[in-house]
């Protein structure tokens, strides 16, 4: 099954969420069934690296980025089996794209996944260590209900 983590450039949320994903399903040796990758729906930093602040907040709770930026496409509707937001207008962007109708199903809110309530990941971009601490701990709390729920279909 394949993931997909997207949010607006791919440099903090969505890479961190991949990464998270990532080091969870590997201690669950679920890596074999479970594969996550991240991208961006906007074009701003295509072929970086992940914010060096999401680096840093991630290193610190064991968990490693290997990321490099890329953006959204039509075709990863068709590629991947789940296509999970960060935000309200990132849904919207996805929901733009071309083939978006007929895999709507496939497209939801990380925080649907939240067990503390509904709502958007902000974006810590122009926040401090402690904004890009606490998208940490939302992602890191969600994926343990995203993953439960692959594990139970």
């Amino acid at each position: 099954m394949k993931i997909l983590f997207v949010c607006l450039g791919n440099i903090c949320r969505s890479p961190l969420a991949a990464a998270i994903f990532n080091h969870k399903v590997i201690e669950l040796k679920l890596d074999h069934v479970l594969i996550s990758d991240s991208c961006g729906t906007g074009n701003y930093h295509i072929g970086g690296a992940a914010d060096d602040r999401s680096i840093a907040v991630a290193r610190k709770n064991g968990v490693v980025i290997q990321h490099v930026v890329r953006q959204l496409t039509a075709d990863d509707l068709e590629e991947f089996d789940h296509i999970i937001a960060m935000d309200r207008n990132n849904l919207a962007n996805i929901k733009r794209l071309p083939s978006a109708k007929e895999n709507y199903e496939k497209v939801k809110l990380m925080r649907e996944y939240d067990p503390q309530g509904p709502g958007d990941v902000p974006d810590p971009y122009y926040g401090t260590e402690k904004d890009f601490r606490e998208v940490y701990d939302i992602l890191d709390r969600s994926m343990d209900v995203l993953i439960a729920s692959f594990q139970k279909s």
